[in-house]
């Protein structure tokens, strides 16, 4: 079964990299062909896979629990993607709403999150 596992979560890391790609040439069609198939790998990653306990401490499922990591950073890296995107999307819906005289300007804070300022400083400020 410990072949399997790993079988099936190197399958699930092959789709989760075609996903990022499909995701940064903006290919939604393709990304959303791909989703099903991601879940079946995650259903059967879910009924094959030992307890959670047993893949922390079982030496012998070091390199499944490896791939498992793989697999989630992976998802993370295809999730932050997607914020990003949606976070220019309503940038862009932002900024048309209100026109050029409103808009906020936007700019990164230490951690890589959109931080928003006015452009000028409002009456709760003063």
């Amino acid at each position: 079964m410990s072949e399997r596992a790993l079988s099936v979560s190197n399958q699930l890391a092959q789709l989760l990299a075609l996903e990022f790609e499909s995701l940064k040439s903006q290919d939604l069609d393709r990304f959303e062909s791909l989703q099903p198939g991601k879940n079946d790998l995650l259903t059967e990653l879910a009924q094959i896979c030992p307890s959670s306990q047993d893949l922390q401490n079982l030496p012998e499922w070091k390199t499944l629990r490896e791939s498992l990591t793989e697999c989630r950073d992976l998802h993370r890296r295809n999730a932050v993607l997607i914020e990003r995107k949606l976070d220019s999307i309503r940038g862009a819906l932002h900024s048309l709403r209100l026109g050029d005289s409103g808009s906020p300007v936007e700019v990164y804070d230490r951690l890589g999150q959109v931080a928003r300022f006015s452009r000028g400083r409002g009456y709760q400020e003063v």
